[in-house]
């Protein structure tokens, strides 16, 4: 039989382009359609050289090289935001082209030999797999220390919050429980299981613990945030920063690389004009951000099928203006005159999906604070068009 360690040094490129063109194809790997070429890549190559090291009686084998370079694989997919289910997939696709690509080398031999053979391709795979996964989980479990971090922090704050808000104590209330009773129930079975050292065939049932608990915390976190958000732009806190900006670049930038992702996962088309932006405006950037994630944000919530529209243009010589149109489910006209109220949502938004109702009321707070105006037309299931127009110079604070 051919050397097949040997055959597969010499194919590694050809392997991973077959192999990144399949998961791309692939439905169940949903992840993987978020990242360009060189991320999906992500280090298979050297995971490939060390697998032929190991298939090769010609080539230095080095186990622990190849561990190392899979344990670098599951934490990189882990910052991805891949879930294990499409991890053991991407190597179960690889483990195909593999074979496809080795497939000449292997019938070279006694059907002896290519059993042998392939049942050591799979010995190999199983222990790159769980290297991975070991990886992956850690990384998991870093981030769901990071995320304990960061709400025992905020705790105080809250509860400031909460006894200065007491009218909205019972909304935050029944908010908040949802989230925290998942996390708080899935982090002391995690404990429970960690102290009774559970083995490996417990490892999926742990995973998905760890991954409801994240998202959940994730959720928390964020109606947190918002509504500390709100509070400081209540309490003055907020500030103004302004300095010559692209706005038109930045806009772009921020829905491609943050909200474009989001768009794709629920098969909306996701437009950006920004041809007539302003070539610079004096603005805050933090707070443009803010206003384009909150707005378009809203716009991906409510809108189940169809497209979202962003139009960035200069309106005058002294303003400019962002324009977020969408094809979602409208705002009755009886609600169109609370919904920047916090916490206010329409009839039509409570029905469709749950949430906080703090992004338009954030969005109402930035547009204040830099003396701009907000303008809304919308229609019941037809969509809605948000209008924010911004002076070119922000007022000094």
């Amino acid at each position: 039989m051919n050397d097949l360690g040997r055959a597969l040094e010499d194919n590694v490129e050809i392997i991973t382009q077959r192999w990144i063109e399949a998961v791309y194809r692939d439905s169940e790997i949903e992840s993987a359609k978020k990242l360009a070429y060189e991320s999906v890549r992500n280090s298979l190559p050297k995971v490939l050289e060390a697998l032929a090291g190991l298939l090769s009686p010609r080539l230095p084998g080095n186990e622990e090289e190849l561990e190392n370079k899979s344990l670098h694989h599951g934490t990189v997919r882990a910052e991805q935001g891949y879930d294990t289910a499409e991890i053991v997939r991407e190597y179960r696709i690889l483990r195909q082209v593999v074979l496809i690509v080795l497939e000449p080398d292997l019938l070279s031999g006694s059907a002896r030999e290519v059993l042998e053979s392939v049942r050591l391709i799979d010995q190999v795979f199983d222990e790159v797999i769980t290297a991975s996964m070991e990886s992956y989980i850690e990384s998991r479990l870093v981030e769901l220390r990071q995320m304990q971090g960061q709400l025992t922090l905020t705790n105080q704050e809250l509860t400031r919050l909460v006894q200065a808000h007491k009218d909205n104590l019972s909304y935050m209330a029944h908010e908040l429980k949802t989230p925290l009773t998942s996390i708080i129930g899935h982090s002391s079975v995690l404990l429970q299981k960690q102290r009774k050292k559970l083995n490996e065939k417990d490892t999926t049932t742990n995973l998905d613990q760890i991954e409801r608990v994240l998202r959940n915390g994730r959720k928390l976190l964020q109606i947190i945030n918002d509504t500390l958000e709100i509070s400081r732009y209540n309490q003055g806190q907020i500030t103004l920063n302004p300095v010559p900006t692209s706005v038109g670049s930045l806009i772009q930038e921020i829905i491609e690389d943050g909200l474009g992702p989001l768009a794709t996962e629920k098969n909306l088309e996701l437009s950006i004009n920004v041809t007539q932006a302003p070539p610079l405006a004096m603005t805050d950037s933090l707070r443009v951000q803010q206003l384009v994630t909150n707005l378009v944000g809203n716009a991906i919530r409510y809108t189940e099928e169809g497209s979202i529209r962003v139009v960035c243009r200069q309106r005058d010589a002294a303003f400019w203006e962002i324009e977020v149109t969408d094809t979602g489910i409208g705002i009755e006209e009886d609600a169109r005159s609370l919904i920047f109220d916090p916490y206010a949502r329409s009839s039509s938004q409570t029905r469709a999906i749950a949430g906080t109702g703090l992004g338009l009321a954030i969005v109402r707070s930035i547009v204040d604070l830099m003396e701009g105006q907000i303008e809304l037309v919308s229609e019941v299931d037809q969509g809605s068009t948000f209008t924010v127009i911004l002076p070119l110079i922000l007022p000094e604070s």
